[in-house]
C-alpha cells in the first residue's frame, strides 16, 4: 500500500478522512460504559453507583492497554515515514506481544485489589457486591481489550480507519443486543442482573477481536506481524515504552481524578459521587468524539514529522484544533439546553437530575479551552514527545484540579468540585499553549506559535 497520500492531500479532508471513521471508532467504544450505566440503572441506582466505583479501575485498564498502543501506532508510522518498513515490522510484532503480557498482568492485579479498592469508598454491602460482580467478570477480559486495542492503532498507523470503526461496531452492537438480554433474561438467556452486563461487554469485545484478525488475515497490510520480528531491539521497544508511558499516564490520570474526586464528595452525600459518575458517562461521548480526530491527526503527524514535512506538521495541528473547538462548542450548548435530559438517561430520581443539572451546567464551561490541551498532548505523542505531553495531562487531571476541588468544597459545597472543572480547564489550556510551544521550536521549528 501506498501511504504517501499521508504526504500529499489536503489537510481537511485527510484528516476528516482519517478522523471520521475514528470519531464513529471511539463513540462506539463510549456507548460499551453508557449502555451498561443506562440498563444497570434501570436495576437501582445501588448497582448505579457500584458502577460508577468500579469506572476508575476500568477506565485505568483500558488506558494502559490504549497508552502502550499509541506508542506502537507513533512507531509504526514514523519508520513508514522515513521509509523503515523493516523497523516498522518489528514494532507492531513487539507491541502486540508486549501488550499481550499487559493484559495478563491487569488481569490478575485488577481482580485481587477490587475488594480493598470498593471498600475505601463506601461500606454498604449491597453495592460493594455489585462491585464485585461485575469487575471480577469485566477484568477476565483484560487481555482481550489488550490485543483489540494492539490491532485498532495497527490498522490505523497504516491509515485503514474504517477497518477500526466496522470491528468496533460489531462488538458495539453485539453488546447492546445482549445487554437486556443478559441483564433481565429475556428469552432463552438467565437473568444475571449485573452481571449479565459485564458478559455482554466481554462478548462483544471478543468478537471485535476476532472480525480483527479476520481482517489482518484476509485483506493484508503493509506491515506484518511475524515470529522473525520478535527478538526485542532496545530502541524501538524505548520509543514505543517513551510514548506509551507517557499516553497510558494521560489516560489513567482520569481514573485517579475520579477516585480523588469521589473522596472529596462522598462525605456530602453518595447522591453526589453517582452525579459525579453519570457526568463521566456523559462526557466520555463528547471527549471520544475529540479523541476520534485526536486518532486521526497523530498518525499524520507522526508520518509528515518522519518525512521531514515540518510546515504540514504545523498546519495539520492548527486545522486539528478548529475542529476539536467547534465540538467542545456543541457539548457547551447541550448542556446549557437540556442538562435534565441528558441526567434523565441515568436516572428517574428528580433529586439526582436536579444535582447533576446543576453540575454540567457549570462543569462545561471548561469544554472550549479544554480542545487547547487535547490537541497539544496528542499532536506531542505524535512527534514522539512523550514528556511534554504528560506533563499537559499532569496539569489537567492532578495538579491543578484535585487542589482546587478540595479547596473549593471547603467554601462552597459539592459545587465548589464542579467550579474546579472549568478554573482547571482555563489555566491547563494556557499551560498547554507554552508547553506546545516550547516543545515544537526546539524540533525545526514546527511549532504554532511562530
Amino acid at each position: 500500500m501506498d501511504q504517501t497520500y499521508m504526504k500529499e492531500r489536503p489537510v481537511l479532508p485527510l484528516l476528516m478522512t482519517m478522523g471520521i471513521p475514528m470519531v464513529i471508532s471511539m463513540l462506539v467504544n463510549s456507548l460499551y460504559n453508557i449502555v451498561d450505566s443506562i440498563f444497570v440503572a434501570q436495576i437501582s441506582e445501588d448497582a448505579m453507583t457500584a458502577l460508577s466505583l468500579v469506572f476508575p479501575i476500568q477506565n485505568l485498564v483500558n488506558a494502559i492497554c490504549i497508552g502502550f498502543s499509541v506508542g506502537v501506532n507513533a512507531v509504526i508510522a514514523r519508520m513508514l515515514g522515513a521509509g523503515e518498513n523493516k523497523k516498522a515490522n518489528m514494532a507492531a510484532t513487539q507491541g502486540t506481544a508486549l501488550n499481550f503480557l499487559h493484559g495478563i498482568v491487569l488481569n490478575i492485579i485488577c481482580i485481587l485489589i477490587m475488594p480493598g479498592f470498593l471498600a475505601m469508598f463506601t461500606d454498604d454491602r449491597k453495592i460493594i457486591r455489585y462491585g464485585l460482580q461485575y469487575s471480577t467478570i469485566i477484568f477476565c477480559y483484560a487481555t482481550i481489550i489488550s490485543l483489540c486495542l494492539s490491532f485498532e492503532k495497527l490498522f490505523q498507523a497504516v491509515g485503514r480507519m474504517t477497518v477500526s470503526m466496522l470491528c468496533m461496531l460489531l462488538g458495539c452492537v453485539l453488546n447492546i443486543i445482549l445487554d437486556p438480554l443478559m441483564i433481565f433474561g429475556i428469552g432463552p438467556f438467565p437473568q444475571l442482573g449485573i452481571e449479565g452486563a459485564a458478559w455482554a461487554t466481554g462478548t462483544g469485545q471478543a468478537a471485535t477481536l476476532i472480525a480483527y484478525l479476520l481482517v489482518y488475515r484476509f485483506s493484508p497490510i503493509n506491515v506484518k506481524i511475524s515470529g522473525k520480528y520478535l527478538r526485542p531491539d532496545k530502541r524501538i521497544c524505548r520509543d514505543m515504552y517513551s510514548v506509551g508511558i507517557a499516553a497510558t499516564l494521560n489516560m489513567a490520570l482520569p481514573s485517579l481524578l475520579i477516585s480523588a474526586l469521589n473522596a472529596i464528595l462522598a462525605p456530602f452525600s453518595q447522591l453526589y459521587v453517582l452525579v459525579l459518575g453519570v457526568y463521566y458517562k456523559l462526557q466520555s461521548l463528547l471527549y471520544q468524539t475529540a479523541n476520534g480526530l485526536i486518532q486521526g491527526m497523530r498518525p499524520l503527524i507522526a508520518y509528515n514529522y518522519g518525512a521531514g514535512e515540518y510546515k504540514r506538521v504545523k498546519k495539520i495541528y492548527r486545522t486539528t484544533l478548529i475542529c476539536i473547538a467547534l465540538i467542545m462548542a456543541a457539548g457547551t450548548i447541550l448542556c446549557l439546553v437540556m442538562p435534565d435530559a441528558l441526567m434523565g438517561l441515568f436516572t428517574k430520581s428528580a433529586g439526582t437530575k436536579e444535582a447533576g443539572a446543576s453540575a454540567l451546567r457549570i462543569i462545561c464551561m471548561g469544554f472550549v479551552p479544554s480542545a487547547v490541551s487535547v490537541v497539544s498532548a496528542g499532536a506531542l505523542e505524535g512527534l514522539g514527545k512523550g514528556f511534554p505531553s504528560f506533563l499537559i495531562s499532569l496539569l489537567r487531571y492532578t495538579a491543578i484540579i484535585i487542589p482546587a476541588a478540595f479547596l473549593l468544597s471547603r467554601f462552597l459545597g459539592a459545587a465548589g468540585v464542579w467550579h474546579a472543572f472549568w478554573a482547571a480547564e482555563l489555566l491547563t489550556a494556557a499551560a498547554a499553549w507554552f508547553i506546545y510551544g516550547k516543545s515544537t521550536k526546539e524540533t525545526n521549528g514546527i511549532s504554532d506559535l511562530d
